[in-house]
């Protein structure tokens, strides 16, 4: 990593730092479950971290202004019968968060504006089509109520979590899917799976566009994220085990655009990508250090900036969206780093020192409005996300409810046959429960 040239950019001296310990959360039992997810989702209101607990899975929601320790009994989102495996918030619904476990199923939960007082056990939506179990949730950066999920059974399946539906089901993955990420309009996704390979799937063909064998040699797992002007970044191994990152142009996948060698440490290196300032913290799982890269137009593409570190060893990762940063302090970005024990923010920093407004550091950013319903996007609309300023920071919205629609659960039809008519016609039969399934006509996100 070559530092040797001077180059200009208002990125480069940012500095990351750890907050005052009573501003950390303490005594979390962060989940043991040997499974490379993060762990931990952040937004504006919540932080939510998988944690250990007997007979099922759990996971801890806590209002991010309860710092401190966190009460032995405090109530737990309770209702998986196996290990949660992964957690992602609603990017249009601070109250929303969809959750997925070796029970083979996901569920969508509606979490209080206030602390919970009791266990959460009654999830709104119940999402059952996987055979075996599920280890990624990853919602649709724009439209409404679309949900992803990806599970052990090599099944991608994107659901209406408006009403409980399949739309879309893809069996193009003969081995164990890794990761998965949306593009900035949600019109592409693009996986790393098992057998090595990084593909570009367009959900509404129900097809992989394009792939590429091995854009790391190793058979480590790779990571892939789609950045803001279409192009890919992945995290993966050498042949000689040295982790390395690459930066891909999807429409040609022959040569890499940029591939860099980092260390020999053997943890997987997860990306979190801030699409408004084009720049991507990696964090390796056993890690104690955050190393952080500006993507650019001019050679060499993906430029070193610097590295954050600890004592401590990362369990696993969250990372606040733009809209939760705050302002005032310049701040760029937030991650929320999980020990055995605790939850520690780590705020990134431009140095400036006037108490303006700095527009050029904050443009405007993707808001908690969907851009479109679920019937547009499944009909081939794509929309960018909505922005908003962060001039005057951002508050977020009282909670809101979501209303779902579900058909009559005492109509004769068989209702939960005809909705497969878009999946495809091998995929498991689906079946669609709700928290209180006694109710029927429309039903309401409580």
């Amino acid at each position: 990593m070559s530092r040797s040239i001077v180059r200009q950019s208002k990125f480069r001296h940012v500095f990351g730092q750890a907050v005052k310990a009573e501003q950390g959360y303490d005594d979390i039992r962060v989940s043991k479950v040997t499974w490379d997810s993060s762990f931990c989702a952040v937004n504006p209101k919540f932080l939510a971290v998988i944690v250990e607990s007997s007979g099922g899975g759990a996971f801890l929601v806590l209002p991010l202004s309860k710092t401190g320790r966190v009460d032995k009994n405090h109530p737990l989102v309770i209702g998986h019968s196996g290990p949660v495996l992964d957690i992602d918030w609603c990017p249009h619904n601070d109250n929303i968060i969809a959750s997925c476990s070796e029970d083979c199923t996901a569920m969508v939960w509606q979490i209080p504006d206030h602390a919970l007082s009791r266990p959460l056990s009654e999830p709104i939506v119940v999402l059952e089509g996987h055979s075996k179990r599920v280890g990624i949730v990853s919602w649709h950066p724009t439209a409404r109520n679309i949900l992803l999920t990806a599970g052990s059974d090599n099944l991608i399946i994107i659901w209406n979590v408006g009403t409980g539906e399949p739309l879309i089901t893809m069996d193009d993955h003969p081995d164990l899917i890794y990761n998965v990420s949306w593009n900035r309009n949600g019109s592409l996704f693009c996986t790393t799976s098992k057998d090595r390979r990084l593909r570009v799937c367009d959900p509404r063909k129900r097809e992989v566009v394009a792939e590429r064998l091995s854009p790391h040699e190793g058979i480590r797992p790779m990571r892939a994220i789609f950045t803001r002007d279409g192009n890919i970044f992945t995290t993966g191994f050498t042949r000689m085990s040295q982790r390395e990152l690459g930066l891909w142009d999807p429409t040609n996948f022959e040569e890499p655009i940029a591939l860099l060698e980092l260390d020999t440490s053997n943890g997987v290196l997860f990306p979190y990508y801030d699409a408004d300032a084009n720049m991507v913290y990696l964090c390796g799982k056993g890690d104690s250090s955050i190393r952080y890269f500006e993507i650019t137009e001019e050679p060499p593409y993906v430029h070193y900036l610097s590295t954050f570190s600890s004592k401590e060893p990362q369990r696993g990762m969250g990372f606040m969206p733009k809209r939760g940063v705050d302002v005032t302090k310049c701040e760029i970005a937030r991650l929320y780093k999980l020990h055995d024990k605790k939850c520690e923010p780590i705020t990134m920093t431009v140095p400036r020192k006037s108490d303006l407004f700095q527009d050029d550091l904050y443009p405007d950013t993707a808001g908690p409005e969907p851009a479109m319903e679920p019937e547009e996007w499944l009909d081939g609309r794509d929309d960018d996300p909505i922005l908003v300023s962060m001039r005057q920071g951002y508050v977020p919205p009282k909670s809101r409810e979501l209303k779902v629609a579900k058909k009559n659960v005492l109509d004769s039809r068989p209702t939960t046959r005809r909705s497969m008519s878009t999946c495809d016609a091998n995929s498991l039969p689906v079946s669609f429960h709700h928290a209180s399934s006694t109710e029927c006509g429309v039903q309401h996100f409580i």
